[in-house]
């Protein structure tokens, strides 16, 4: 796959704007913290970034109403852009301006996600999603283990400022690899900005009507819950469990995106022998058995557990992903996207703060156990659905057929590269 132009080109902007997200993503609540001594404020610059996330069924419209590929090349360059006015932040009363960027650059991002989804259906075949959707997370995870690093090494030896360039110049040559490509578009009806506005709620009814999509989005979405559960319980883990210092937290990250990278590389020959609900519901399981396990106070098994959540917890990501691009025409599937998208990262961010409430009451010895137990539940529910033969027909009422759209570019359906 990585032979064909376009998956390269595709697979390399992904990675390099992911290089300085990941390097921003840290630097910019450290940033905030050493300006303001607030670690609210500095929480807050998580938030920030997250919240147009809220909006994904109306942004992603924007994906539905012009052609892809220009939405990248002029989408990354037009994040770049709000990222040198960071050079400016040098005081407590400046913070506003790193604020104010960061929503521009969650709104960007959320866009930039669902012409991204869309981008890759038009260009990869159907039989091929799986394995470019691994990729994809796989190169994501790689690049998780070494940006946040460079990010705190740059802000830790000449400030933010360069770490907002670095950001700046990595949107750019993203910009540069999305123009690169061949892939071949048909240019959508746009239409009037009512239909737009109105045709928000189009993404939610789909994914409501479909019988195969609509199981493993409601399971990512409570997987993520619990994920976000864990994941507010990690620094209690290291102190009262293990008795480590939170830097410790930083090992168990590193084997987690090390097991991610894994499961990146395994999920496209997974998912052709087994059903997509099936391959997520495996995935759930060793995920909610990890998150019990990490219960215990012995560091062997919170590293074994570090691992099983890294392989784990994308697998039903990488499925329900795959499905939706599988299932829906391109002319919905930006909005499609961004609506599954707002769905499973919600509960996730929502969780987090509970969880921080419920670490302070709720020992971890008891909360991951139970949390492990839901987790469990959730894979069996999911594994149970029985999903009738071409049960998405309905899906696609009312949309051209499949032979009217385009002929696929690069990654075409029998390739000899592939």
């Amino acid at each position: 796959m990585l032979r064909d132009r376009d998956a390269a080109l595709y697979l390399s902007g992904t990675v390099v704007s992911g290089f300085g997200t990941s390097a921003m993503w840290l630097a910019s609540g450290v940033w905030v913290k050493s300006l303001t001594g607030s670690d609210s404020l500095a929480a807050l610059t998580v938030f920030a970034m997250w919240a147009p996330t809220l909006a994904g069924p109306l942004l992603g419209g924007v994906a539905d109403r012009v052609r892809r590929r220009p939405l990248l090349v002029g989408g990354n360059l037009a994040m770049a852009a709000p990222l040198l006015t960071l050079l400016a932040v040098d005081s407590a009363g400046r913070v506003w301006i790193l604020f104010g960027v960061l929503l521009v650059y969650g709104t960007g991002g959320v866009v930039q996600d669902a012409a991204k989804a869309a981008l890759v259906a038009t260009a990869v075949d159907g039989p091929l999603l799986a394995d470019f959707n691994g990729l994809r997370m796989t190169a994501s995870e790689g690049v998780k283990l070494v940006a946040p690093l460079v990010g705190a090494g740059l802000w830790a030896r000449y400030g933010g400022g360069p770490v907002a360039l670095l950001d700046a110049v990595t949107f750019v040559l993203a910009a540069g690899l999305f123009a690169l490509m061949r892939v071949r578009e048909k240019a959508p009806d746009a239409g009037p900005a009512r239909a737009w506005i109105s045709g928000t709620g189009e993404g939610i009814r789909r994914l409501r009507e479909s019988r195969t999509v609509r199981p493993l989005v409601l399971a990512a979405s409570v997987t993520m819950l619990l994920a976000g559960l864990n994941g507010a319980a990690v620094y209690a883990v290291v102190d009262q469990g293990l008795g480590h210092s939170p830097a410790y937290v930083g090992v168990l990250y590193a084997v987690q995106g090390a097991g991610s990278v894994l499961i990146g590389l395994l999920a496209g020959p997974a998912l052709r022998r087994l059903p997509e609900r099936v391959f997520a519901a495996c995935g759930i399981a060793l995920f909610a058995v990890s998150v019990g396990l990490r219960a215990l106070p012995y560091d062997v098994v919170v590293l074994a557990s570090a691992l099983g959540v890294g392989v784990g917890l994308p697998c039903v990501l990488i499925a329900a992903l795959t499905a939706v691009q599988r299932t829906f025409p391109a002319a919905v599937l930006g909005r499609t996207a961004a609506t599954a998208n707002t769905l499973i990262d919600v509960p996730n961010a929502l969780a987090l703060a509970l969880g921080a409430g419920l670490v302070a009451l709720v020992r971890p010895a008891v909360l991951l156990p139970v949390v492990g137990a839901l987790g469990v539940l959730t894979a069996l529910a999911l594994a149970r659905v029985r999903v009738p033969a071409h049960a998405d027909v309905q899906a696609h009422v009312g949309d051209p057929p499949h032979a009217e759209d385009p002929p696929r570019a690069g990654l075409a359906a029998g390739s000899t590269e592939l």
